[in-house]
């Protein structure tokens, strides 16, 4: 039986673990999950995200959809939609994006600035909170649901390593 985890935190060297925390989280991934990626600008959250899609098998490029808002992924049995609603205006935007039929449990839908789209975004999975330490990174990773417990019981409790 797994133990109940509702938080690891993670210290981050430099980007190559913040990647390997991401190729981490890959490898635990639920099939559907919502995780709120806080953090200030700069923090990770794009290259946690692309740590995660290596993990998964993804290959091509991946940068942060600011002005798009969302860009799909398939990678590794898994449909991704890496969210940054840095630039929305209104939560209803959400709406007109069909990011609905995303968030609806068919995706793993990782979200770039999630107060940006309270109200309208499902309750988060997993809140992966990224802050400035020095030249590195702290990570710290909450389980909001039994999804997100799951999760991180999964994940390997030791140092991130690049």
């Amino acid at each position: 039986m797994s133990e109940i985890i509702d938080q690891l935190d993670r210290e981050l060297a430099d980007e190559a673990a913040t990647l390997a925390l991401g190729r981490a989280l890959a490898s635990a991934a639920p099939p559907a999950a919502v995780v709120a990626l806080r953090g200030e600008l700069g923090a990770g959250k794009t290259t946690l995200v692309r740590g995660l899609l290596r993990g998964l098998g993804y290959e091509g490029a991946v940068t942060s959809p600011t002005y798009t808002l969302m860009e799909p992924y398939e990678a590794g049995g898994h449909r991704v939609v890496h969210f940054d609603l840095y630039r929305l205006g209104d939560p209803e935007e959400l709406e007109m994006l069909g990011a609905r039929e995303e968030l609806d449990g068919g995706a793993l839908a990782l979200v770039e600035w999630p107060e940006r789209g309270e109200g309208v975004l499902p309750a988060a999975d997993l809140v992966l909170a990224l802050e400035h330490r020095g030249a590195g990174r702290s990570a710290r990773l909450s389980a909001g649901t039994n999804v997100g417990r799951q999760w991180l019981a999964g994940l390997d409790r030791g140092p991130v390593t690049a």
